[in-house]
C-alpha cells in the first residue's frame, strides 16, 4: 500500500508532468524517494527524443545514489527502446528496489514494464492516483485507444436546424457567450478543421481568441478541407500556426498524418458538408451543438447527408452535458450506436 509520502510524490510527479509538451509522446512525471521518503530527484520528459522522465531524473544522481529508492512515476515505465531505451531496465541498473505508477502503458510495443521488474524482484504498485493521472494524459489515451486523434464536430444552429440564412449569412447565430465558449474549446484543441466552402464564406482566422481579442497562449494547428483553393488573402494565412490543406477525400488518412504530427484532439468546425463527411464515417467521438433560439426557415441545415435513410439507421446520441450560455443552449453529445426506437414509441 503506498505510503503518505508516495502519495505526496505522485502529487508532484502529476504537476511537473505538465511541465513537458503535449503531443505524439505522453506528458510523465518522476520522482525517486530515499528509504525514509525525502526527494532524492525528479523529472519530466520533455519529449520525442529527450529522455524519459525515469532517466531524467535518474540523471540528476550520482551514480549509485538510487539503490534501494523508490521510483514514483505517473506512467508505468515503458519497456521498449525507440530513440531512447527502456526505462524498466534503466530503474533495475539503477538499483531501484520499488516502483510506483498511476496508469498502465496501453501501447503494444512500450507496455510491460511492470512485468519486467517484478521479473528483476523489484516491488510494483500500480494505479496510484490513476484517476487524476488518466485526466491529465486523457487526450494521449484516448489516441492509444483509438489510433486516431479524438474528433469533436461543432456547429451552431437555428431552433428549426438551419446552419445559415438563405443568403448564406451565418455571423452570428449565436451570442457572445457561447462564441466565448467555442474559443476556450478551440484553445483545447491541437488542430481545427473547416471546409473550403465555410472558409470561402465567412473567411475564418480559425484562432482561439479571449473575449478582449487576444490570443490563447495554446493555438490549433489550421486545417483546410476540400478542392477549392485557399486564398492568397485569406485570414487564415496569417495563423501562427502552419496552414494544412487537403483534399478531404479520405478521412482516415488525414487523421493518420495529423495523429503523427502529434495532433491527439482536433476540432471540426465547419461547416454542414465537413461536419457530415466526418459524422457518415463513424469518425466522431463528441457532437457540440450550439442552438440559438432563433427561427431561420429555408433549406440551409445544419447538416447533410450522413448516411440515414430510415429512422432505423439514426445516429443516436447520449447527451453528456447541457449547458446554458446567455440565451443559447450547448448539447454535449458522444454517439452510441445507432438502434431502433425505444419500445413503446409510436
Amino acid at each position: 500500500m503506498a505510503s503518505t509520502a508516495e502519495h505526496d510524490a505522485m502529487r508532484r510527479a502529476l504537476a511537473i508532468a505538465a511541465n513537458g509538451p503535449r503531443g505524439v509522446n505522453p506528458q510523465v512525471g518522476a520522482l525517486l524517494l530515499s528509504a525514509d521518503g525525502r526527494v532524492l530527484a525528479e523529472g519530466w520528459h520533455r519529449g520525442a527524443g529527450t529522455p524519459h522522465a525515469e532517466v531524467d531524473a535518474l540523471s540528476k544522481l550520482e551514480p549509485g545514489a538510487a539503490r534501494g529508492a523508490t521510483a514514483v512515476v505517473t506512467l508505468e515505465p515503458c519497456n521498449h527502446t525507440g530513440r531512447t531505451g527502456p526505462c524498466s531496465e534503466a530503474l533495475i541498473a539503477a538499483g531501484v528496489a520499488r516502483v510506483v505508477y498511476a496508469v498502465s502503458d496501453p501501447g503494444d510495443h512500450s507496455s510491460g514494464g511492470a512485468e519486467r521488474l517484478r521479473q528483476a524482484s523489484v516491488d510494483v504498485e500500480a494505479g496510484l492516483l490513476a484517476e487524476d493521472a488518466s485526466a491529465l494524459l486523457d487526450s494521449w489515451l484516448t489516441v492509444q485507444r483509438l489510433g486516431r486523434p479524438h474528433v469533436t464536430v461543432k456547429w451552431a444552429q437555428s431552433l428549426d436546424g438551419r446552419a445559415a440564412a438563405a443568403d448564406g449569412t451565418s455571423q452570428w447565430i449565436t451570442g457572445p457567450a457561447a462564441r466565448a465558449d467555442v474559443h476556450r474549446r478551440r484553445s483545447d484543441a491541437d488542430a481545427i478543421v473547416v471546409g473550403t466552402g465555410t472558409l470561402l464564406a465567412d473567411d475564418p482566422a480559425l484562432t482561439a481568441r479571449r473575449p478582449d481579442g487576444s490570443l490563447y497562449d495554446h493555438q490549433p494547428r489550421p486545417v483546410v478541407v476540400g478542392r477549392r483553393p485557399v486564398p492568397a488573402d485569406a485570414a487564415v494565412r496569417r495563423h501562427p500556426l502552419p496552414l494544412v490543406t487537403d483534399s478531404g477525400r479520405d478521412l482516415p488518412g488525414l487523421l493518420e498524418d495529423l495523429r503523427q504530427e502529434g495532433v491527439q484532439r482536433l476540432f471540426v468546425e465547419g461547416g454542414p458538408d465537413v461536419a457530415s463527411s466526418f459524422l457518415r464515417a463513424g469518425l466522431v467521438d463528441e457532437v457540440l451543438v450550439y442552438v440559438a433560439p432563433v427561427l431561420l426557415g429555408g433549406d440551409r441545415l445544419s447538416l447533410r447527408d450522413i448516411g440515414v435513410t430510415t429512422i432505423a439507421q439514426a445516429q443516436r446520441l447520449e447527451v453528456a452535458d447541457l449547458i446554458p450560455l446567455g440565451d443559447d443552449v450547448l448539447y454535449v453529445c458522444a454517439p452510441r450506436q445507432a438502434q431502433g426506437p425505444e419500445e413503446g414509441d409510436e
